[in-house]
């Protein structure tokens, strides 16, 4: 029988950069944080890590890093997916050979591909590993969907344990073909209690860099029968939530971090500083939920 691997929340941490590079001691202050606060994991390298803007060398690194100072003592999750089958191989072993808990594999990007090109990238990734790994779907950003039908076919796989779905309109289609062989976690903070109603065990967020406490209340009111507060929750993050995306994630939670004294840095380019009239709009959502 698969097991989950996590139920809660999971930060999608932030990679602090300096001009030079990672900023270790930061990601260090970032980790003992999210232990103290409560998280129930951490993904390391994913979207919000701004993975596409590290070199494999860095990439790798803060992977390691992030196990050892983590030492167990919270679930650590790694973004090792890419759109080159053969680099995802190369990243996943790295990060199994370091002591990562498990794996995050995005749909691959850009060149895209088939559902049937999906199930063969995902089946060979999955074949050069032995620890549990989660499916990324978002289309938003891939411009591809994995559709149900086809992660029905990776749920047989043994160690393709979850995913992460930003598509909830097709949850339930997901939840009914692959039942407990395919663990959901919301990929849109948004969202996390509609997931959670149609069986989802958590969420993989954005928001948790800068909530982490109230995000993990959310999940653990819900499974704790107490619906009434897993509401109050997400219904107060909704306006929270829409300033950390009026903008390309990661540059509204780096510049939200900033304000609340995180000091984490600046997007790497590609992505720059956000906008004088966006960041008027994340002041005031972070001034009326107590943030600043």
């Amino acid at each position: 029988m698969k097991q989950p691997p996590f139920l809660g929340s999971c930060v999608a941490l932030v990679t602090p950069f300096t001009k030079d590079g990672v900023n270790y001691e930061k990601l260090e202050e970032l980790i003992e944080w999210h232990i103290k606060e409560g998280s129930n994991a951490i993904l390391i390298g994913g979207t919000t890590g701004e993975a596409s803007a590290m070199t494999k060398e860095e990439h790798k690194s803060v992977i390691r890093f992030t196990v050892e100072k983590a030492a167990k003592r919270i679930h650590v999750m790694a973004g090792t997916g890419s759109n080159n089958t053969s680099s995802t191989i190369e990243l996943s072993q790295y990060a199994q050979s370091v002591g990562a808990d498990s794996l995050l594999l995005v749909t691959p990007y850009y060149n895209k591909t088939t559902q049937e090109g999906l199930y063969r990238h995902f089946k060979a990734a999955a074949e050069a590993v032995t620890i549990p790994i989660v499916l990324y779907n978002v289309p938003a950003r891939t411009s591809l969907n994995i559709n149900p039908d086809t992660l029905k076919r990776l749920s047989a796989i043994k160690n393709i344990v979850a995913l992460k779905e930003c598509n909830l309109n097709q949850v339930a289609q997901t939840r009914l073909l692959c039942g407990d062989d395919l663990f959901i976690y919301s990929g849109e903070d948004g969202n996390v209690l509609p997931l959670l109603a149609l069986g989802g065990l958590g969420v993989i967020s954005v928001m948790a860099n800068i909530v982490p406490a109230d995000t993990r209340r959310m999940v653990a009111a819900f499974f704790n029968g107490d619906l009434t507060t897993s509401r109050a929750l997400q219904i107060r993050a909704i306006q929270l939530i829409d300033a950390l995306f009026c903008e390309v994630n990661p540059i509204p939670v780096k510049a939200a971090m900033n304000q609340m004294g995180f000091h984490v840095g600046e997007c790497r380019l590609p992505l720059v500083e956000i906008s004088s009239k966006s960041r008027n709009t994340l002041c005031t959502a972070l001034k009326e939920y107590g943030l600043i």
